[in-house]
């Protein structure tokens, strides 16, 4: 079972030898005509990074990119939005380019302050941010718009993204996240997945003490998300349709996957209360019931998709 949050990450994929000087697109390699591994030297990571992308059927026209961010069980195979999630099927009449992240287990998707002996150099938010977008969108027909997507601790990270990069991305889809890095719960639950993983929670923001972890805060900066348009969605933790006797993993996901969706309804609910007060626009799923698994998330894509389409000026 993959909830995103339960499985250990793959090996960190080792640094390239010498260190890459600047961003570039080092090869592609085909899996359909629409979809492609691409692989990117990234100074800022120190090593040739794979993302997938999934292309329209009409290339003849600049279009937008949405940006996809796995769970914290993020696989340097595949990205679970299309082991799992059903983005192949659900984008392929689409018109805009969808990038996904591989690799960066417990990594939050952020700039690490330290190289991690066992996750490795984690410099995320500049390879997202700074070096790959300009790449994409020149090889692949992107007109400059960007959205993100993600689960799970993918959710946070892109929201974070957002958060700290105001303007640069039109809108933001996040599912089953929590959003105060920097309260003492939202640290504790960061830490635990970090030390989960093998990896030193130290090294990605410091010490407990450290302005990093208030820096990360969605909750605290959510002025910066004004004028961004946002989608947020949790289930309650309780047993649904997905999670009955058809389900192989039913078991699982209910065990774990049920106190894993109620706390990050908690946390939703939380943020978009604050969203609400503050008068910042959002779209909020909260259905009664639904766990930390797959089957849910891949239900949230056509909800969300309204939201991130009309930012987009796609249909």
């Amino acid at each position: 079972m993959n909830t995103g949050s339960s499985d250990g990450p793959e090996p960190q994929a080792p640094a390239d030898n010498p260190r890459p000087v600047v961003p570039a697109i080092d090869r592609i390699q085909k899996i359909t005509d629409r979809r492609l591994e691409v692989y990117v030297r990234s100074p800022t990571m120190g090593r040739t990074l794979p993302v997938e992308i999934l292309l329209p059927k009409d290339l003849s026209r600049p279009r937008p990119t949405l940006y996809m961010l796995d769970g914290r069980s993020a696989s340097n195979e595949v990205n679970n939005w299309t082991k799992h999630g059903g983005a192949v099927q659900f984008f392929a009449d689409k018109n805009v380019n969808v990038v996904l992240t591989l690799g960066g287990p417990a990594s939050y998707y952020t700039d690490w302050q330290h190289p991690d002996p066992v996750l490795g150099n984690n410099r995320w938010e500049t390879f997202l941010t700074r070096e790959l977008p300009a790449l994409i969108d020149a090889k692949f027909g992107g007109n400059g718009s960007k959205a993100l997507e993600g689960v799970s601790m993918g959710a946070e990270a892109a929201m974070m993204l957002a958060m700290r990069h105001p303007g640069a991305y039109r809108a933001v889809a996040a599912h089953s996240g929590c959003y105060a890095m920097g309260s003492d719960v939202g640290q504790a639950q960061a830490r635990a997945i970090v030390s989960t993983y093998n990896g030193n929670p130290d090294n990605m923001f410091g010490d407990q003490n450290n302005p990093a972890w208030l820096a990360h805060d969605v909750m605290m900066h959510a002025d910066e998300l004004r004028g961004t348009a946002l989608f947020l969605s949790a289930g309650s933790g309780m047993p649904g349709p997905f999670d009955g006797p058809g389900n192989p993993d039913s078991r699982t996901s209910v065990i774990f996957g049920g106190p894993l969706e109620a706390g990050a309804s908690i946390c939703t609910m939380a943020l978009a209360d604050r969203l609400e007060r503050m008068q910042i626009p959002a779209t909020v799923d909260l259905p009664k019931v639904g766990t930390h698994s797959w089957p849910y998330w891949a239900a949230e894509l056509p909800k969300a998709w309204p939201t991130l389409a009309g930012a987009l000026g796609v249909s």
